[in-house]
């Protein structure tokens, strides 16, 4: 059985990126910018990627090397013996299962958005555009075939192996992506009456910062950090056991989170100074992408183009996460059971398509089961188990057997973290990543408990 390996730095951090950029970073990130404060919110940001996205990607990146397995044997490999770190594999590969039954869907909502701005079926006003997006959600035909053709062409990509797939086409995708957004935002920026959207955007408004209270401030700051990275379930430290040895992990996690804070940025300077010119007023969400967005192209110079742009780079944000946690899936299951990697995407297949329907069918067929409450769907709890339970509890794991003697270990870790050329991992940081990391960590988890369930 043939693992497969990357073949290049580049591919490496552009698909690891690719994993942790999806579409959070488009309309959450933006609109929380914008909410919080601007420039001033983003610098909050900034701080919390640093001190807690950074080490535990590099916790992930350095088991995924030195194991050299997915997360379904990573641990086994690595624990002390008699230990049960190992049962951590269950938990990452719920995750990564859970993730895929709820993100193809929403990717086949992209999927289905290129289609209608590139045909001209998006012309009407922004009223108009969300009856559109409404009544793809009441057609489940409709969403399941968006979601399975997601599926299928994901699903394909890995087919085709760690190397020659993933990591060839990722390259691709994400190039087109990188380069899309640049034009796109350029595009924004030169409309006319585009400043107030900048200055809405990128000027520090500390009232509007302080005006939320510090506390949800830093909350919105901490959460976003954490949950754009897709850390804990070993997304990432599969991409870890596909490179070599020559760079030192701490630099190769620096350049992925400058690459998902890239997008975010960028996405705000395409969404604000678009809204501001034509006078209508951002929001989160649904609102905000299926209705205010092509209601805005429509009304600019070659609007169609840029809007089928638009949804073109939104497609490719998305897959570039569902092939990556597909190949994270895929990899668990070929070592788990020893099966060949045709075997076992020919069988991954039509289980995720089986497997994503419950999501399908809550916003149609199931719209009267309400999960979590009233106005809930089965998204909304599919969602609620991977983001406020397995990443956080999962990033937890990494970051203890990482730095105490009963996992794998600091010195183990850090042997791991600077092996190669490049930035060394901060060793002054131990009591830090050792102690205060899984209190922040917690944190998330009880306040995320507390915001879903309490704080109505």
């Amino acid at each position: 059985m043939e693992r497969g390996n990357f073949s290049s730095r580049l591919g490496f951090i552009l698909v690891s990126a690719g994993c942790a950029i999806g579409l959070g970073n488009v309309w959450r990130f933006p609109y929380i910018t914008g909410q919080y404060g601007g420039a001033s919110f983003v610098l909050i940001y900034l701080l919390f990627l640093a001190i807690l996205g950074l080490p535990i990607m590099v916790a992930e990146f350095s088991v995924g090397r030195a194991s050299q397995r997915s997360p379904a044997l990573a641990f086994d490999v690595l624990e002390p013996k008699g230990t049960k770190w190992h049962l951590h594999k269950y938990t990452a590969i719920a995750g990564n299962v859970l993730l895929m039954m709820f993100y193809t869907t929403i990717s086949g909502w992209m999927l289905y958005y290129l289609y209608k701005m590139g045909s001209g079926g998006l012309t009407g006003t922004d009223v108009e555009s969300l009856a559109v997006f409404g009544a793809l959600l009441e057609d489940p035909v409709t969403l399941a075939g968006n979601m399975m053709a997601i599926v299928l062409i994901c699903g394909s990509v890995c087919y085709l192996g760690a190397e020659r797939g993933v990591e060839r086409i990722t390259k691709w995708m994400m190039s087109c992506l990188l380069f899309l957004m640049v034009v796109l935002a350029i595009n924004s920026i030169l409309l006319p009456g585009s400043e107030e959207g900048l200055h809405y955007y990128l000027s520090p408004d500390f009232d509007r910062l302080m005006e939320h209270g510090l506390d949800e401030v830093v909350f919105a700051a901490m959460g976003q950090a954490f949950f754009t990275l897709s850390i804990g379930i070993g997304s990432l430290a599969i991409f870890g056991s596909y490179i070599g040895k020559e760079k030192r992990l701490t630099g190769e996690a620096i350049l992925v989170i400058l690459l998902d804070t890239f997008v975010a940025l960028t996405a705000g300077l395409i969404i604000f100074p678009a809204c501001f010119s034509f006078g209508v007023s951002p929001s989160s969400g649904p609102n905000l992408l299926f209705a205010t967005l092509p209601y805005v192209f429509n009304n600019m110079p070659f609007g169609q183009f840029w809007g089928t742009l638009f949804f073109l780079f939104m497609t490719f944000a998305a897959m570039s996460t569902v092939i990556a946690v597909f190949e994270n899936i895929i990899a668990s299951f070929m070592e788990l059971f020893q099966k060949e990697r045709k075997t076992v995407v020919a069988y991954g297949i039509p289980a995720i398509i089986l497997l994503s329907m419950p999501c399908v069918l809550g916003f149609n067929l199931w719209s009267d089961i309400h999960p979590l409450g009233a106005g809930t769907v089965v998204l909304d709890l599919e969602d609620f188990l991977v983001s406020n339970n397995l990443l956080p509890l999962g990033s937890l794991i990494y970051i203890t057997f990482c730095t105490h003697r009963y996992g794998w270990g600091w010195n183990n870790f850090i042997k791991e973290a600077d092996t190669g050329e490049g930035i060394a991992f901060p060793k002054w940081l131990r009591f830090y990543v050792t102690y205060i990391l899984p209190l922040i960590v917690l944190y998330i988890f009880v306040k995320g408990y507390y915001a879903m369930f309490f704080a109505k």
